[in-house]
């Protein structure tokens, strides 16, 4: 248990750290800083990164929300749209498993089923490179309020889907926009299933008891999210970039004296632009360069978790 005085004196090193220049002050703080046990990655990592790659190309209704004005008349399809929507999967997603490679790391792909299907060998080839498949849905409808069964039949269709294209049985879920119901929880748990990430409240990995079973909650990001900044606020690279370091370098901080994950989210039309995956290197290098940072599938985070006796039970 950490005492008032040891909670004085972690509290002062941080305090005298934000009135030093970070860059400066950071190594001599790590090498004073006194780790609390119940802070510590049970691998040894300092800082966990986690990075989301959304698969939700192909299969999108018609006439989804686009960058294109959303005045089409009724009865006609967005055609200009689809194709915007096209490159996630014939460009975006290459270019992004490409430059995972380069950059020697693995992430939580997040599977539309209606995707995969329009996609599998797409599919399959993100699994085959070494990285997860998560749920995401059988197609982009809403769940939050369908009745038990048909929310059961929505994720269950959804996970056959990425079975069938890539042998991969998803352990983890994402709803679109993160709206998830009243029975989602059960659901997942009843299916197998051993995380969720539709959660923004905490900047690390807890446990939640569903049906008297743990259930690991990885959190997800709408801070350091593409589909939020780059498309829906207009950031530019740039920005996006500083934003995701300055994210980065407060939690690296942190991670000093306590369990910190930064979380990062790519969409295939997205993130896989030309001028994204650049800016996507320059973040995942300027990372590299701290010692102590891991780079981890969501699945591994959750078994991580999940056998930590010290992590945040609510």
């Amino acid at each position: 248990m950490t005492t008032r005085r040891t909670f004085i004196k972690q509290t002062g090193a941080l305090g005298t750290l934000s009135i030093l220049p970070f860059t400066s002050s950071l190594g001599n703080f790590q090498e004073r800083a006194q780790v609390s046990p119940n802070s510590k990655w049970s691998d040894g990592s300092r800082l966990v990164v986690s990075i989301s790659m959304q698969f939700e190309s192909g299969g999108q209704p018609d006439n989804a929300e686009s960058p294109f004005p959303q005045n089409m008349e009724k009865g006609f399809k967005d055609l200009p749209a689809e194709t915007w929507y096209q490159y996630g999967y014939k460009e975006g997603i290459p270019r992004m498993l490409d430059n995972w490679d380069k950059l020697g790391i693995k992430v939580t792909s997040h599977m539309v089923g209606s995707a995969v299907l329009n996609n599998p060998q797409l599919a399959k080839e993100i699994v085959e490179r070494g990285h997860e498949a998560a749920a995401h849905g059988m197609n982009w409808s809403k769940q939050y309020n369908l009745p038990y069964e048909e929310e059961k039949k929505f994720i269950q269709d959804g996970v056959q889907a990425i079975l069938q294209a890539t042998g991969f049985r998803p352990v983890g879920y994402n709803a679109n926009w993160l709206r998830r119901g009243e029975n989602t929880l059960n659901i997942l748990q009843e299916l197998g299933f051993k995380y969720h990430i539709d959660d923004l409240s905490r900047d690390e990995p807890f446990i939640i008891k569903v049906k008297n079973k743990d259930f690991a909650v990885i959190p997800y990001t709408l801070r350091c999210n593409d589909i939020q900044l780059i498309a829906g606020e207009h950031y530019s690279t740039d920005q996006f970039v500083r934003q995701v370091k300055m994210e980065f370098d407060q939690l690296y901080q942190e991670a000093a004296i306590k369990r910190r994950q930064l979380s990062i989210s790519f969409h295939d039309r997205i993130g896989g632009t030309p001028q994204m995956v650049n800016a996507t290197e320059q973040i995942i290098r300027y990372m590299q360069q701290h010692k102590g940072v891991s780079f981890k599938r969501k699945d591994e985070i959750a078994d991580l978790i999940l056998k930590d006796e010290t992590a945040i039970r609510e």
